[in-house]
């Protein structure tokens, strides 16, 4: 999800993984999952270079059809490298259902970078 970048340099892979394995689980949970899921999503996507497919929390917010996910620590993340240009296909898990989108990363003035998902309309 948030990989921090202190004086030392990035976290190591592991710590990394087992916290978003912790973020999963507790989104999850029937307890805490409600109000967990209404902040932390699950973003799914391929790799442009690799062709893998690839999933991760990331924090959100959503009006309507549009949601924001602002990367922190952007330059230590790579997952959002793959939505600049044109941007790219992705799925978010809403409201108790994968919902596919259009992803378009853009990196301000200030180097902060945020990805803007369009979702597409539900079948019906």
């Amino acid at each position: 999800m948030e990989v921090f970048v202190g004086s030392a340099g990035p976290l190591p892979k592991a710590a990394i993984d087992r916290f978003n394995g912790w973020v999963m689980s507790l989104r999850s949970s029937p307890r805490f999952g409600p109000m967990v899921r209404r902040h932390l999503t699950v973003v799914t996507y391929t790799g442009r270079r690799s062709g893998r497919t690839f999933s991760t929390p990331v924090a959100y917010k959503r009006a309507g059809d549009t949601v924001t996910i602002g990367v922190q620590a952007a330059n230590a993340k790579a997952w959002w490298r793959n939505f600049l240009g044109e941007g790219g296909p992705i799925t978010l898990h809403l409201d108790g259902a994968d919902r596919t989108g259009h992803a378009l990363a853009r990196r301000d003035e200030r180097g902060r970078v945020s990805v803007t998902v369009r979702l597409d309309q539900p079948p019906g």
